[in-house]
C-alpha cells in the first residue's frame, strides 16, 4: 500500500510539473523554485509526465486534490459539470488553466455527429478558451452570442468570440449587432423586439452548451475597465447591491438579478434561473469568489470551471 501511495504521490508531482512546463510555460528553474525541488528533481518529474503519457496536447492525468474539489462543488451547488485546474503560484489570476480547460469542452461538443448549438458570453477567460480551439470542419453546428457586441463609443468589442469560433469550425453564427447598453429602457424593450434579434434569441434558446464568464462588480469590474459602462453607472449598481455579472446582467450576495440599474438597459439575453441548459461559467482569483459564490447560490450557472485556490475558498 505505502509503495502505490509513493507512487502515486510522484505521479501527482509529475502532472503538476508537466502543467508548469507544457500549459503554464514556465522554465524547469522556475518550477523547481515552486514544486521546492532541485532543477534535476524538476527536469526528472517533466520527463516523468511524458514517459507516463499524462500528457499529449493536454494534461489528461486527473490531479487528485482537484478532482477532489470538483467533486465537492459539484455535490454542495449540485452542478452538471465541474471542473478544477491547479493554480499557478507565479501568476494566481491566470487563465491559461481554465482558458484550456474550456476549450477542451468546447471541442469535446463540437465533435458531436448531430447538430449541437453553443452560447458564449464575453469575457478574457471565454475569449482564451475559443483562442486555443484546434481548427475543425463543423459548419452543422450553430454559435450564438448571448451578449451584445458594440460598446458605448460604437466600436466592437475586442472580447467578442463568437466570430472567432465560427471561423475555426466553419459553424453557423449569430452576432447580436446591439449596443451592450441601450439609451432607454423602452429603446431597448424595441430593439430586442426586432425580428433579427428574435431570431438570434431563439437561437440562444435552444443551446445545448453556455459559456460565460463572471465578472466581479467593484471599482475594479471588468464591465467599466473594458468600457461596457461608465464609473457613474457602476456605482449606481454597486449602490443597489450588485456583487457580480453574467453577460452584464447584475446580481446580488444572493444570486438574485438586481430589477433596476443598467439591467433595465441591457440588451444581453437574460438569464435563465435556474439556469436549464448547461451553463458552465470560467471564472477564478480572490476578487471574483464572492461573485462566483452568488451565482452558484443563485442557480445562475449550473457549472463551473475553475482553479484549486478559488475553489477552496469558495469551499470554506
Amino acid at each position: 500500500m505505502a509503495a502505490s501511495d509513493s507512487d502515486k504521490s510522484r505521479l501527482d508531482d509529475a502532472a503538476r510539473a508537466g502543467w508548469l512546463y507544457f500549459i503554464a510555460g514556465h522554465t524547469q528553474d522556475e518550477i523547481a523554485r515552486m514544486l521546492q525541488v532541485s532543477r534535476a528533481s524538476a527536469q526528472r518529474l517533466v520527463s516523468l509526465c511524458l514517459a507516463e503519457r499524462l500528457i499529449t496536447f493536454r494534461l489528461e492525468h486527473p490531479i487528485a486534490s482537484c478532482m477532489a474539489l470538483a467533486g465537492r462543488l459539484k455535490e454542495r451547488f449540485t452542478l452538471v459539470h465541474s471542473d478544477v485546474v491547479p493554480t499557478d503560484p507565479a501568476a494566481p489570476t491566470g487563465a491559461a488553466g481554465i482558458a484550456e480547460r474550456c476549450a477542451n469542452l468546447l471541442e469535446t461538443t463540437l465533435r458531436a455527429e448531430t447538430p449541437v448549438i453553443i452560447a458564449l458570453g464575453t469575457g478574457r477567460a471565454v475569449r482564451a478558451a475559443v483562442e486555443r480551439v484546434s481548427p475543425v470542419d463543423r459548419p452543422e453546428h450553430q454559435i450564438v452570442s448571448l451578449v451584445g457586441n458594440i460598446l458605448a463609443d460604437g466600436s466592437a468589442s475586442f472580447f467578442d468570440t463568437v466570430g472567432r469560433l465560427a471561423d475555426r469550425t466553419g459553424a453557423r453564427h449569430y452576432p447580436m449587432p446591439l449596443p451592450f447598453l441601450m439609451g432607454s429602457e423602452d429603446e431597448r424593450d424595441r430593439m430586442v423586439r426586432l425580428d433579427a434579434i428574435a431570431k438570434v434569441k431563439a437561437v440562444a434558446d435552444k443551446a445545448d452548451l453556455k459559456l460565460v464568464g463572471i465578472g466581479q462588480m467593484d471599482q475594479k469590474a471588468q464591465m467599466h475597465v473594458d468600457g461596457f459602462v461608465t464609473r457613474d453607472e457602476l456605482t449606481e449598481m454597486m449602490r443597489l447591491g450588485a456583487i457580480g455579472e453574467i453577460t452584464g446582467w447584475a446580481y446580488d450576495a444572493n444570486g438574485r438579478v438586481i430589477a433596476g440599474g443598467t439591467n433595465r438597459r441591457l440588451t444581453s439575453i437574460p438569464p435563465d434561473v435556474p439556469a436549464r441548459a448547461m451553463t458552465i461559467a470560467a471564472a477564478l482569483g480572490p476578487a471574483k469568489i464572492p461573485a462566483i459564490r452568488a451565482a452558484l447560490t443563485g442557480r445562475l450557472i449550473n457549472g463551473l470551471i475553475t482553479d484549486e485556490a478559488t475553489a477552496r475558498a469558495i469551499l470554506a
